[in-house]
């Protein structure tokens, strides 16, 4: 099952694993991958956010992540970061796009030496 990450409602991931269904894969290698897709995703968030907080700040924010409280993270973030989502949204995208070409060079690879 899918994990829902504080930031799921603004962070769509669903591109990567079909993109992912391109490629000839086995069931598994496919899963790891989009795990790994949302691993690498939320390490670059939660770099992105603990760059801009203070330690204190920082505690937290570690704190309510740990109890997985969404409600309060956000209550902290929106007051300690300006535009945060779109500051989350943007890291997405960038890490997304980067994914997305080297997914499609991948499979442009795994074309060219079925031949």
């Amino acid at each position: 099952m899918k994990q829902k990450y504080f930031y799921s409602h603004i962070v769509e991931t669903s591109i990567i694993s079909l993109e992912l269904g391109e490629i000839d894969l086995a069931p598994s290698e496919r899963v790891h991958l989009v795990s790994l897709v949302e691993s690498q995703l939320h390490h670059a968030i939660l770099d992105t956010i603990l760059s801009e907080l203070s330690e204190g700040d920082k505690k937290k924010f570690l704190g309510h992540l740990t109890f997985d409280d969404h409600d309060k993270i956000w209550v902290h973030l929106k007051g300690k970061i300006e535009n945060i989502e779109e500051k989350i949204k943007r890291v997405a995208e960038e890490l997304k796009k980067e994914l997305h070409k080297d997914i499609m060079a991948s499979l442009k690879e795994a074309k060219k030496s079925k031949k």
